[in-house]
């Protein structure tokens, strides 16, 4: 069994917000470690319910268990791998944890299985496991000769290959262009319709260096990145997913329960705030006035945690 390699991000304001719960953030929305609540409501007793919609390897699911020992939590992870990573982490936790392999947009159905119907918190923590670029077979990373896989679930039909090698140019230049918010996408995709007439397409150099070979670096970003994050949003629905499952967690969290959503890139931090704003004052109140980022104590300390952002919402 590996041992856990991810480093949970914002790992002291995700407790602060679901388990010591202030009340209110007004401090800058830069620099989180040293934003001080000005309101508390109190720390959350022992005896909650809380979902961690990504659990991952545990990292976040083990300082919310040990923050509070009478916790149940009930995990979901698409990546099998993970998971048992993360269940070999939670060991000492006995019961606390319930973990289950299946995307987080299927919560409801578990949640009334297992007993979470009315949870006082959720979390989701929406970056990728940095196994999943450290391990070049996951084809994740364009840094490291690999598969054009991309899946989180192998039992996925659909893979990175797949897209590149069947997609339409005006298909591919779309989620370029949307997911990956790619400025020369459509030249980008026609690059990619006409060299896979000679040779499939098939690894993660083999991309890169195509895309590499049509359009510019951009200062320290390797030209393939956005192409590799539109990929991989592309492979596992991961907007989709996000639409879907906002409104169902909102519906889980009792009334005062938490909602607490990291995300990593502009896309998905939109879809929060939007979602947010549009149940404020009905079902939900936000609570952080700004998005919060990490300390530049924890970016020195994980560099992978510099793009995230954190919003916390409480259900009315």
């Amino acid at each position: 069994m590996a041992e856990p390699t991810h480093i949970p991000v914002l790992v002291n304001e995700v407790l602060r917000y679901l388990v010591e719960r202030p009340e209110q953030q007004v401090a800058s929305s830069r620099g989180a470690g040293s934003d001080a609540p000005t309101q508390h409501t109190g720390r959350l007793p022992e005896e909650q319910l809380l979902i961690d919609g990504t659990v991952g390897q545990g990292g976040h699911a083990e300082q919310l268990l040990a923050a509070l020992p009478g916790c149940r939590l009930l995990g979901f992870d698409r990546d099998p791998v993970n998971l048992s990573i993360a269940k070999k982490r939670l060991e000492r936790f006995s019961d606390g944890a319930t973990l289950v392999h299946d995307s987080y947009a299927n919560a409801s159905h578990h949640a009334y299985v297992h007993g979470f119907t009315q949870v006082d918190g959720v979390l989701l923590d929406l970056g990728f496991s940095s196994a999943h670029v450290d391990e070049p077979e996951r084809g994740f990373s364009f840094m490291q000769e690999g598969p054009l896989d991309m899946r989180y679930d192998r039992d996925g039909e659909v893979t990175a290959e797949t897209i590149i090698n069947s997609w339409n140019v005006d298909d591919l230049a779309h989620i370029f262009r949307v997911y990956g918010e790619e400025p020369a996408a459509q030249v980008i995709a026609k690059a990619i319709y006409a060299a896979r007439k000679t040779e499939r397409i098939t690894t993660t150099l083999q991309l890169a260096e195509l895309v590499a070979s049509v359009i510019r670096r951009r200062g320290k970003i390797h030209p393939a990145t956005r192409v590799f994050q539109a990929l991989r949003i592309a492979v596992n629905d991961e907007l989709g997913e996000l639409e879907r499952a906002l409104p169902v967690f909102v519906e889980l969290l009792r009334p005062g329960g938490r909602l607490a959503i990291i995300s990593f890139h502009s896309l998905e931090d939109r879809m929060i705030k939007r979602f947010i704003l549009s149940q404020e004052g009905n079902t939900l109140q936000s609570l952080t006035k700004h998005v919060i980022t990490p300390s530049e104590e924890e970016i020195r300390s994980n560099p992978r945690s510099r793009s995230a952002k954190l919003r916390v919402a409480e259900r009315l």
